[in-house]
């Protein structure tokens, strides 16, 4: 699969499956063993079955049933005798399928969703019941559901994406973009090789627990890809900042000292934010568009409009620092362009008039404000590493002066101070930057990548006793 097509979720397409009315169950039982359809239920569709699998279910309190489809129609009060609540649960799914079916004459059709890859396949499974498959248009206003496709990249993160909200059909799915500036944002913020290892190595143990005392771990193995990242930035930062459970000097020193250069460690980590920044304005205009076309896209303030107003802003300030005038004119010209498109998104959405006109403004004055204040946000990069870098300095500090003394109880001390030293320092600044790097992602990213929210694909799956 192209790696561009792993970027939108699978196209879908509306159906109604057709089937003769005397055919209906052989047709629904397809439709439930295929489990590609997700079908339109119509709201508060009662089923016959549902009172016999309450009495069943109320004999056996807190057992859970997975529901199954008999091949033939059973008989209701046997099943009731027998206590197959499994089998009811089928019945009950079915019934609600077939008081969600639209009848006309001796046949009868269910509107539902289904990937256009599966579309074939499923009207070749039909056919022998004599049941066919119409495209519909999609019904104005109504979001088609969204199923992600699956690539090693988008599957590792896509959980940090989930935690947002669910993708909009029509927009492009960010979660490899959003899981590499987590994993960047999360090593500065832990920029230790030695803290790094140790998170790399519980990464690679959630990710290949094997069956024991510690299989309970597996349950977490969606957070490997996470772990095994941050370690792997946390690393890297750590050689960079020569760091590794602290200025030991286990490491050299690849770039600069945290401590020792604050200033520039807070100017790169602004520059970072703003890269990150120009790069979620980038989707947001590219989800606009598929959204509702260029139109759209030019005056939404998380779209072109506001792209183009980040970038002028961002060419006025960097053209001021350069000292290049010409330049200032040109970014402040890109700024003023975008927020007159802004207004005029604002406006229009306003409804209008002169309240419409108010309430634009002050949106607009809003979004402004948000444009500096959320490339300055990203200053905390710098402030979490600064706090990492002085704890870890303060536990060595403490651990060297005692080992320097030299008797058997000093060092003794100064080997507790280390590892317990550590062991604080890992778990309070890991907590810190994971949550701090979360904050980033939906306050600074999701909120300029997204403006709604997206349904998420639920396919009609039963299985199908043989």
């Amino acid at each position: 699969m192209p790696w561009r097509e792993t970027l939108e979720p699978t196209r879908m397409e509306r159906i109604a499956v057709v089937a003769p009315q005397d055919r209906l169950r052989a047709v629904l039982l397809t439709l439930a063993s295929h489990g590609c359809v997700e079908p339109e239920l119509l709201t508060g569709a009662s089923t016959s079955s549902e009172a016999t699998l309450q009495r069943v279910q109320a004999s056996n309190p807190g057992r859970p049933v997975t529901p199954i489809l008999l091949p033939e129609t059973p008989d209701l009060e046997q099943l009731e005798h027998d206590g197959a609540a499994a089998a009811l649960a089928g019945e009950v799914e079915l019934e609600k399928m077939v008081a969600s079916m639209i009848r006309e004459g001796s046949v009868a059709a269910l509107a539902g969703w289904v990937p256009s890859p599966d579309l074939d396949e499923l009207a070749a499974a039909l056919a022998p019941d004599g049941a066919g498959i119409v495209r519909l248009k999609y019904p104005r206003g109504v979001q088609p559901p969204t199923k992600l496709r699956g690539s090693s990249g988008t599957v590792a993160f896509q959980p940090l994406v989930n935690t947002y909200g669910t993708v909009p059909y029509a927009d492009l799915n960010p979660s490899v973009l959003a899981g590499v500036a987590y994993v960047l944002m999360f090593g500065m913020m832990f920029g230790d090789a030695g803290h790094g290892f140790l998170l790399l190595a519980l990464g690679v143990v959630v990710a290949w627990m094997p069956s024991g005392r510690l299989s309970g771990l597996r349950k977490f193995r969606w957070a490997a890809p996470f772990l095994i990242g941050g370690g792997l930035a946390s690393m890297g930062f750590g050689f960079a900042f020569g760091e590794a459970f602290g200025p030991t000097g286990l490491v050299p020193t690849l770039w600069l000292r945290p401590l020792g250069h604050a200033t520039t460690l807070l100017a790169v980590s602004v520059a970072i934010g703003a890269v990150i920044l120009a790069v979620s304005y980038a989707l947001g205009a590219i989800n606009r568009f598929r959204e509702g076309g260029i139109a759209r896209s030019l005056v939404a303030l998380s779209g072109t409009a506001g792209a183009a107003l980040y970038f002028g802003l961002a060419l006025i300030g960097t053209s001021w620092y350069f000292h290049r005038t010409s330049i200032v004119f040109a970014g402040a010209a890109l700024a003023i362009v975008a927020l007159a498109l802004g207004f005029i998104g604002l406006f229009v959405e306003a409804g209008g008039r002169a309240s419409g006109a108010l309430e634009a403004g002050v949106e607009l004055f809003d979004g402004l404000l948000r444009l500096s204040t959320n490339t300055v946000s990203f200053a905390r990069l710098a402030a979490f590493g600064l706090t990492h870098a002085a704890l870890s300095s303060l536990v060595w500090s403490g651990t060297a002066d005692l080992w320097n003394r030299g008797g058997p109880l000093d060092v003794t001390i100064a080997i507790i101070v280390f590892v317990v030293g550590n062991a604080l320092t890992f778990a309070l600044e890991a907590l810190v930057a994971g949550v701090q790097a979360l904050r980033l992602e939906y306050y600074e990213i999701f909120s300029r990548v997204f403006v709604t929210e997206g349904r998420e694909f639920h396919p009609w799956h039963v299985q199908v006793r043989q």
